[in-house]
């Protein structure tokens, strides 16, 4: 993700629902996926899959179906890459750029336990 592109809550559902299923889906089928935590009536999927089509986040494919033609949708970005992009985003604008700041605001906070920092560093003494 080369250029910051600003997505919504609201669209990151759809965009969680299109990493889930790992493969293109309608907007029937989104929405049907939503359903089990969401109530959003059908015109509200079609925005947030048009926005997220107009940002350049979904991919759009008409596919002819039953003698109709149905777009079908594809995440344009990896889940994996749009995360790592939004943690540094987030890390430069609350923490000027320094995870040490993020840790250090973590442990202030009461928010890891000790199970969570033996974790982390047996997990950098792994990785690094």
């Amino acid at each position: 993700m080369e250029q910051k592109i600003s997505i919504s809550d609201a669209e990151l559902e759809i965009l969680e629902v299109l990493w889930t299923a790992n493969c293109a889906l309608n907007a029937g089928e989104i929405r049907s996926a939503l359903n089990d935590h969401k109530n959003w009536e059908r015109t509200t999927v079609l925005t947030l899959i048009q926005r997220l089509v107009k940002k350049g986040a979904l991919a759009q494919e008409k596919r002819a179906q039953n003698n109709r033609e149905i777009y079908y949708y594809t995440p344009c970005i990896a889940r994996e890459e749009y995360v790592r992009t939004e943690t540094k985003n987030f890390i430069e604008k609350f923490f000027k750029g320094r995870s040490k700041n993020l840790a250090a605001a973590l442990v202030d906070s009461d928010a890891l336990t000790k199970k969570d920092i033996e974790e982390l560093r047996d997990y950098f003494n792994q990785n690094l």
